[in-house]
């Protein structure tokens, strides 16, 4: 079982609002604490004790913590409240449930998704390449092989895909943009997949991503940019080149 981490001090009670003030200072908790899931924050007495409020003020906003994902609350001998999801994680969450929302409600197009990726993934990509180390050129260069033989749309090559990408946002050295581009993982692949997959080639796809790799293997930023722009334009003009056709 992970140890108890405790906040640090008692707060006065806030009012009014004192709930989401709890919840907020809960959440920066978990962040300064760095604490992961499954980590153990404490009781319901505890927490209301150490913040110096009533047991209803910490119960509502554990309340609010529990509705994004963050925390959970066991119950039992061994119960307690823990720590859900990292708040990077439960963000990442919540976005990707709403643009999924969004795409089927067919509020928001692909267009639009696409180009929201160049915005995050072209800087992404940059960044990765000052700081990958030889480590995560290894797992590039494994996810590019693990591609080599297969289709797009299938799933070990869709998989290989999302693994080269992942890996280039987190290599890329900030939580919060790691965090903001999850939804592209999580949400528009699959998506672009279904609606392009065929109209792609392998081969195309696995000279981009050499491209790149070979951009941040050599720690070249502005090229492993620019090959990151020209792997997007290029599912750009398949997406417009199934539109023309169809």
């Amino acid at each position: 079982m992970a140890p108890r981490a405790r906040p640090a001090g008692t707060l006065h009670p806030p009012a009014p609002g004192a709930s989401e003030q709890i919840a907020r200072q809960l959440r920066r908790h978990l962040e300064e604490r760095h604490l992961r899931p499954g980590d153990r924050i404490g009781t319901e007495q505890e927490l209301a004790d150490a913040f110096g409020v009533s047991r209803p003020t910490l119960r509502e906003a554990v309340r609010l913590l529990s509705a994004s994902q963050l925390i959970r609350v066991g119950r039992g001998r061994a119960g307690g409240i823990f720590v859900a999801r990292t708040p990077n994680e439960g963000m990442s969450r919540n976005l990707s449930e709403t643009i999924g929302l969004m795409l089927a409600a067919e509020s928001v197009s692909m267009d639009e998704l696409l180009d929201a990726r160049l915005s995050l993934e072209v800087p992404l990509a940059g960044r990765a390449a000052v700081n990958a180390d030889e480590g995560v050129v290894a797992r590039l260069e494994e996810a590019v092989a693990a591609a080599v033989g297969h289709r797009p749309g299938t799933p070990p090559f869709n998989e290989a895909d999302a693994r080269f990408h992942q890996i280039l946002a987190e290599t890329a050295g900030n939580d919060l943009l790691r965090g903001l581009t999850r939804w592209i993982l999580e949400v528009l692949q699959p998506t672009l997949v279904e609606h392009i997959g065929a109209a792609v080639d392998a081969e195309a796809i696995l000279a981009q991503h050499r491209a790149i790799l070979r951009a941040v293997r050599r720690h070249q930023r502005g090229a492993a940019e620019r090959a990151m722009t020209a792997h997007i334009a290029y599912l750009i003009e398949a997406l417009e080149g199934l539109r023309a056709h169809g």
